[in-house]
This record gives C-alpha cells, sequence and structure tokens, in this order.
C-alpha cells in the first residue's frame, strides 16, 4: 500500500484566517503496518509517449521519483537476479516523511494600487499571530518557512516566524498567485486574459513540481515544512493530487 500512500493530506484550520492544509509525506520504501506493496514495473516516462494511469488511477510515480522508475532494469545482472534489484531499490527508496504546511496568507487590503500596498489588515495581522502560536503549540522542529514574493505572504511570513524562532526563511516568485487554469464552469467575477493563465499555469506547475514530492533517498530525518502563498496556488497543488482527495484523507487539526 506504500505505492498508494504517497502523500498524506490533513486540513488545518489554524487559527480562523489563515487557512491552511498540511500534505504528509509517507514515502515509498518507509515501512507501514502491514508491508508494502510487491514492486511492479516501472510506468513509462511521459517523454515516451506511453499509456498512462487513467482517470481516478493512482499514479505511482506521480513525481518521477518513484524508486523503480530509476533503475534500468534491463541491466540487472542476470546471476544475481531478484536480490540485485531489490538491492538497488532499497538504495532509491526514501527513508524519511516530508510533512508540508500549506498556508494562505492573512486578510489584506485588497484596495491597494499597486501590490506593495497591499498590505495586511488589523484582522490579518491578528490572523497571522494565531496562527503562529498554534503552529508553536504542535512542538515540531520546522526546518524552514518557504513563502511567495507578493507582500501580503511576505507580512504574514514575518508574524509567524516571530513564534518559530531560528526557522529559516526562503522567499521565491514561483509560489506568487495566478491563475493557473482557466475555471469549470467559468464565474463572471474573475476573468484573467488567456496568456495569463499560459504563464501562471506554467510558473505554478514548476511550483509543484519543485516542491511537492516524497523525500530524497539522502534524507535521513523526518522534515517539517511550511509554505505560506495564496488560494489559487493552493487549490491548484491540492486538486493536482485527486486520489487523496477521493481518498477522504482529511483531519482537522483545531481553529
Amino acid at each position: 500500500m506504500a505505492f498508494r500512500q504517497a502523500l498524506q493530506l490533513a486540513a488545518c484550520g489554524l487559527a480562523g484566517g489563515s487557512a491552511a492544509v498540511l500534505f504528509s509525506a509517507v514515502v515509498v520504501g518507509k515501512p507501514r503496518a502491514g508491508g508494502d506493496a510487491e514492486p511492479r514495473p516501472a510506468e513509462p516516462p511521459a517523454w515516451a509517449g506511453g499509456a498512462r494511469p487513467g482517470p481516478g488511477v493512482w499514479d505511482p510515480n506521480w513525481d518521477r521519483r518513484e524508486p523503480l522508475s530509476l533503475i534500468n532494469v534491463r541491466k540487472k545482472n542476470v546471476e544475481s537476479g531478484e536480490e540485485e534489484l531489490a538491492s538497488k531499490l532499497d538504495h532509491y527508496k526514501a527513508k524519511a516523511t516530508r510533512h508540508i504546511f500549506l498556508i494562505r496568507h492573512s486578510q489584506y487590503h485588497v484596495d491597494g494600487s499597486l501590490e506593495k500596498d497591499r498590505t495586511l489588515t488589523p484582522l490579518g495581522r491578528e490572523q497571522a499571530e494565531l496562527t503562529g502560536l498554534r503552529l508553536a503549540s504542535l512542538g515540531l522542529k520546522f526546518n524552514k518557512i518557504v513563502h511567495s514574493s507578493m507582500t501580503r505572504a511576505i507580512e504574514t511570513t514575518d508574524i509567524i516566524s516571530r513564534h518559530l524562532p531560528g526557522v529559516c526563511k526562503v522567499s521565491t516568485d514561483l509560489l506568487r498567485e495566478g491563475a493557473p487554469i482557466e475555471p469549470d464552469p467559468p464565474v463572471s467575477h474573475w476573468k484573467p486574459e488567456a496568456v495569463q493563465y499560459y504563464e501562471d499555469g506554467a510558473r505554478i506547475e514548476a511550483a509543484f513540481r519543485n516542491y511537492i514530492h516524497r523525500a530524497d533517498a539522502r534524507q535521513e530525518e523526518d522534515s517539517y515544512e511550511i509554505f505560506i502563498c495564496h488560494a489559487n496556488v493552493i487549490r491548484y497543488i491540492v486538486c493536482s493530487i485527486p486520489p487523496l482527495l477521493s481518498a477522504g484523507a482529511f483531519v482537522l487539526l483545531g481553529s
């Protein structure tokens, strides 16, 4: 079952304002109760044009880090056979779990003419304070905070980070708000130009590929990472992993 549990979700209501989602990446190769599923042939790479899993079918190589897909099985030693394959699989299997907290920025002044003028409201600052307190109360050793480079995300990060001393902060343009995909059905109050979907979609997909994946095989200990960004970015990330949504793997951590 480890193949089907590559990423497990829990919804977190933190501080009544800053919405948050927790992703717990249960990595392939990390022992689970009942044992792992038997290894199966790797899915063909996307560029090869081979058949891909259909809708509703879990793709074990969703992050292109499936151990079996990283091994050239055609070159395995004929004499050692399965023993060598198992040894190579162990080398590529992740040994740790990544816990990823996705947090939307707090309430901000939407009437600012420039992006730098869209600062947090008094309520938004209170929301961020409470979110920081809630995160600190979890007693976890957070590794880093990665945040959008937009003003409202920076201010939310600065307030939250006061409650998590020593945790490094990293700013990135990849997590900036945008229009990753055209809404279906359409909405009347939000109609970006077609070129915006084209540009923002590629950028936010790059953020997904860069940040949402199972732990690297070289990672020895579990990690706890906070990502502070925007509603559309979080929606895109969550909706990019539909098998987990249908599995109903959600847990409320409190508000």
